[in-house]
Parts: C-alpha cells; structure tokens; sequence
C-alpha cells in the first residue's frame, strides 16, 4: 500500500510533465490556426489575443487569390508519394540483406547513415547542381524526386535495419523446416511483420519531401514546377514584410497533409506485433 501511494506523486509529476511537453509542441500549431483566421486589424493590434475576436476565412481566400496554392500543393504531392515510394522499395531489400548478413556490408552501411546524415545542404548543392544539369533534371520533378530519394535513403535504411533484427531469425528457420523456400518465407513470413517499419519509414520520407525547401527552391525555376515551401516564400514583400494573415492560412493548410497521413496511418506504425507469431 505504502508503495502505492509513494508512486502516485510521482505519476502525477510524470502527466504533468507530459502535458506540459504536449502545450509546448502544440503551441506554434495553435498560434498559427489563430493567426490564419484573425483579420488585419487584429494582426496589427499591440495585444495579441490567443481567440480571434472576429474570426475570418477572409486570409484563406486571399491566399488562395495571390499564389497558385493548389499547383503547387499539386507538385509537393508527386514529389513526396513518388520520393516515399522508391526510398522504401530500395531500402527493404537492402535492409534484410543487410541486416541478416553481418560483416563488411553491413558496417559500411551503418557508416554510410553516418557520414551522410552529417552533410549539411549547402556542402552537397553545387556538385548536386553539376550532376542533375548533366542529366539534363534541372528544372524537373523527377529531378527533385531522385534528390530526395537519395538524400532519405541512409535513413530509411537504417530504420528498416531496426525492425528486420526486431523479427525472429527463427519464423524464417521454421517456415524453411516446414518446406517454404527462400521467396515464399520473406512474401509470406517476414513481410507482413515488417509492415509497421515500411510504413513509418514510408511517412518519413514522405513528411520529409513534403516540407523541405532548400533544395526545391535551387533546382526549380520556373513558377509552374514549385513546391508549396517555395511558394509560401511568396507571401514575403521585397522588403521582407510577410502578409501574415494569408502566410499564415497557407501554412496551415501545408500543414494539413502531414497530419492527415500520420492520423491515418498511426495504428498502422504502433499496431505491428510480434505476439503468437513464433510457433509453440
């Protein structure tokens, strides 16, 4: 009983500790949603309030007025899905490969993920650059996409590693005993189980392409081609004055897609299990 009690301060520390970790990532979210509905002359007031007092939709429809948001909403999209899809159909086999044969392969992947994850952007760009203008991509979605494969493929591979090591060598050993061969015990037995891992590696990649800025504003010149980072950066005067109210309302909306995926595939990341799966 004592002990009980002794842990119930502590619980109680711990939620509050959690909730307050909660707000403080919830806040820029929520202070966005506030700023996208408030109208111009509560954006200008000296005293900010959390609640708009007038709420508008006026911000979205100018939004929508001054920048081709749904375009460029458009190009995101095919860039991460197409960017997500390949990352991943790369990196599994090269996980398992790599993850069930230990030695050299495997070292050098794991300093691979190292050393890549230590380049900054702007170190990488001009010899990036040179390439892709050989390949003729430069102005290009495939371009762009084929940046972004590469750029999350050390990661993704890393990730895969994890959750290939987390399935028991085992279910392989006893779907061979049972008379499956090599083929129809990675489709059958060890496939379904990596599942969590493809898709949560999937939403990596796809979470990743879909905000990064740099180098879709290097590689993309022309106005129909760019992404929605690159285009919320039109919202900017000469001077550096943002229209806050429409950024504001634009963003948010970029903010949408992300959340959307993640809420809908959330069981599929944590609901992979590996009870009942090895034979009694």
């Amino acid at each position: 009983m004592s002990a009980l009690k002794a842990s119930g301060p502590a619980r109680i520390g711990q939620y509050l500790a959690l909730l307050a970790y909660l707000v403080f990532l919830a806040f820029p979210f929520l202070w966005l949603v506030s700023t996208a509905f408030k109208p111009a002359p509560e954006l200008a007031s000296l005293h900010p309030t959390w609640i708009p007092k007038d709420p508008t939709a006026a911000n979205f429809r100018q939004a929508f007025d001054e920048q081709p948001l749904l375009r460029a909403a458009g190009n995101s999209l095919v860039a991460a899905v197409a960017a997500a899809v390949i990352a991943v159909a790369v990196a599994t086999p090269l996980a398992y490969v790599t993850a069930r044969h230990r030695g050299r392969l495997a070292s050098a992947a794991t300093g691979w993920v190292v050393i890549s994850q230590a380049f900054p952007f702007v170190l990488v760009i001009i010899p990036l650059f040179l390439i892709l203008k050989n390949l003729h991509l430069i102005n290009s979605v495939a371009g762009l996409v084929m940046v972004y494969v590469v750029w999350s493929l050390p990661f993704a591979l890393w990730m895969l590693m994890g959750y290939v090591r987390a399935v028991p060598a085992e279910l392989e050993e006893a779907a061979a005993v049972d008379g499956a061969g090599r083929i129809r015990t990675l489709v059958s037995v060890t496939a379904p189980l990596l599942g969590p891992g493809i898709v949560a590696t999937a939403l990596f990649a796809f979470v990743t392409a879909w905000n990064e800025f740099f180098f879709a504003l290097v590689l993309l010149k022309s106005p129909e081609k760019q992404t929605l980072p690159v285009v919320l950066t039109h919202f900017l005067g000469a001077e550096g004055v943002a229209d806050l109210g429409p950024l504001a309302a634009a963003a948010f909306l970029a903010t949408l897609p992300s959340l959307v995926v993640f809420a809908v595939l959330q069981r599929r990341i944590t609901g992979g299990t590996l009870a009942g799966a090895v034979k009694s």
